[in-house]
């Protein structure tokens, strides 16, 4: 058995943290995981971006309202989910994730969770287990399945080289020319094209 496990923004929606930059006017916003490998580091640095510009959970889930899936995800994660089972694996947040998980068709999803206060204010973040994505797909090699995965972003590093099948997906050049042996592609066809090929 094989469970595909995929990244979500970047591979089926677009950034929500670059988005919400955007429509803020804050360009110290727009750092991601392409820029900073210490997941740690960056969220503490956009927790302090928030405070200090006086911005809570409600103004980003309203950005993330205008948010559509990245032209022709959700027809690639339609017909992957006919080949295999597919789990979205994301170090993106409930709070944030579940109105794209509408637009994507309902897949499955494990993320994280924000600490909110009362008035709305963002004071922590709640990770579901250490270095999550690549314990998850450990996880599942456990209980029997096999994993084939793809992120294009340094904290998907982890899970893309402990599956079977690996694959960067729209990825930064700095990344792929750091992971020269990581097959990298830029169309979902030829995404689900390397996953079919490793299903048997």
């Amino acid at each position: 058995m094989v469970i595909t496990c995929l990244d979500l923004e970047g591979v089926l929606v677009p950034e929500i943290w670059i988005a919400f930059a955007k429509a803020t006017g804050i360009p110290e916003l727009e750092r991601t995981t392409r820029d900073e490998p210490d997941y740690d580091k960056l969220m503490n640095y956009r927790i302090g971006i928030l405070k200090e510009h006086g911005l809570g959970l409600q103004e980003i889930q309203k950005t993330i309202e205008t948010i559509e899936p990245l032209p022709g995800a959700r027809e690639f994660l339609d017909e992957l989910r006919t080949l295999s089972q597919v789990i979205i694996i994301s170090d993106t947040f409930t709070q944030f994730a579940a109105p794209l998980m509408k637009k994507l068709g309902m897949p499955t999803i494990f993320c994280n969770t924000l600490k909110v206060s009362g008035s709305g204010e963002i004071t922590g973040f709640q990770m579901r287990i250490e270095h999550s994505k690549y314990a998850t797909v450990k996880a599942l090699q456990s209980i029997g399945y096999e994993t084939i995965a793809s992120g294009d972003s340094y904290n998907d590093l982890g899970m893309i080289r402990a599956s079977k099948a690996g694959f960067l997906f729209c990825s930064t050049e700095k990344i792929k020319r750091e992971n020269p042996d990581l097959p990298a592609f830029e169309t979902y066809r030829d995404l689900l094209d390397a996953i079919r090929s490793n299903l048997n």
